[in-house]
């Protein structure tokens, strides 16, 4: 390892985050829909950081983003001038002006947020068109699809005085190709979709874009798989990785059969074993979850390419991990260990903390020195 690639001693761990893979994933997807691919950059990108993550993918042509909260809005907003960018949890109530002053797009899921922006709107404000969110499944957000359906047809009613410039419903279960509820929500979207002609539509998730007979329509919605997340569970993952993390090793030792480790001594050695402790803990996004203890399985990382168990629970600052079948010479004081990387993938990493790769992602904590390369 070359003096410039050694880790800053200021950090116990390096996220490194590329950007050149999150842009190739965007485009992969868009040629797949056949159609203009928009970014779900909520939680901070999806853990990557707003403001990176969003400067490449406009550079690189995405025009439409989509995000959780207005405060990530105006974030996005400050590196995409001229983007499209909707707020997926809607209006709340007084939040109309600040919509306004910077340019952002609600989308609309009730009566109740329909006749606010329309209200506001009837004062003369600019803004930008909004979006109309028709629930077709999750019971979560968004108006009934007769509730849509009554509302497209009454043409010069409360659709244009919102003025609505997209209409967009979200699958439930579309990362199972298998699941009913794909067929009837792709059936009813359809129908929302022929009442509003004039209208843009949006149903393709991450998921979405490698299921069978769903329409791509005008725009999509790509999220975790953007990030590198696997949008086909089971099957190779098309996706390139974006997000990798290592940590530094503090300190080895040696203990003996029978000994405990970690707090309240829930793992028991085995033999004699040598172990590892890292710069990295709960505090810094792997989940507590990933403990491994004398009943339980839990987190593991990659030591000089083998595969390492962590011993005891995850603590908030710190893993212990057994490094018995490692290379000596890689698990040692100063050492690099991979937590995300290689065979340790999104997927995997989220499953040996029971949990989903969508959690670790966002999770990622800001005690990392993060290091983008790319672009």
């Amino acid at each position: 390892m070359m003096p410039a690639d050694l880790p800053d001693p200021a950090f116990g761990a390096t996220l490194t985050i590329d950007l050149d893979a999150l842009v190739s994933n965007w485009r992969l997807l868009g040629k797949r829909a056949g159609t203009e691919a928009g970014a779900v950059v909520k939680a901070d990108a999806y853990g990557i950081g707003i403001e990176p993550a969003v400067t490449a993918l406009a550079k690189a042509g995405c025009k439409s983003f989509f995000v959780a909260h207005v405060s990530e809005a105006i974030r996005a907003r400050k590196v995409a001038p001229d983007a499209t960018i909707y707020v997926l949890n809607g209006l709340l109530p007084g939040a109309a002006e600040t919509f306004a002053a910077h340019g952002l797009s609600p989308v609309l899921g009730s009566h109740e947020e329909l006749l606010e922006w329309a209200s506001f709107r009837q004062t003369g404000a600019q803004v930008r068109p909004a979006a109309l969110h028709v629930d077709t499944a999750m019971n979560r957000l968004g108006l009934w699809p007769g509730e849509g359906l009554n509302l497209a047809r009454e043409r010069s009613g409360v659709i244009a005085a919102a003025g609505i410039g997209l209409v967009m419903s979200h699958f439930a279960s579309s990362e199972d190709e298998a699941a009913p509820a794909n067929a009837r929500q792709i059936a009813a979207f359809a129908e929302i979709a022929a009442a509003l002609p004039d209208l843009p539509a949006s149903l393709k998730n991450s998921s979405g874009h490698f299921l069978k007979d769903c329409p791509s329509y005008q725009l999509t919605r790509p999220g975790y798989a953007l990030y590198g997340g696997n949008p086909t569970p089971g099957q190779p993952n098309p996706m390139k990785p974006v997000v990798g993390l290592e940590a530094t090793i503090i300190q080895t030792r040696e203990v003996q059969d029978g000994t405990q480790v970690g707090y309240n001594g829930r793992w028991t050695a085995k033999g004699k074993r040598r172990l590892a402790t890292i710069c990295l803990g709960y505090a810094d996004g792997y989940p507590r979850n990933g403990s491994w203890t004398d009943t339980s399985t839990g987190g593991s990382a990659l030591i000089g390419g083998v595969s390492c168990p962590f011993v005891g629970t995850v603590s908030m600052d710190l893993i212990i991990i057994d490094v018995t079948d490692a290379p000596a010479d890689a698990a040692r004081r100063g050492g690099s260990v991979t937590l995300i990387g290689g065979p340790l993938d999104l997927e995997t990493v989220g499953g040996g903390a029971k949990t989903i790769g969508y959690e670790i992602l966002t999770s990622l904590g800001r005690r990392y020195h993060r290091r983008y390369v790319g672009l």
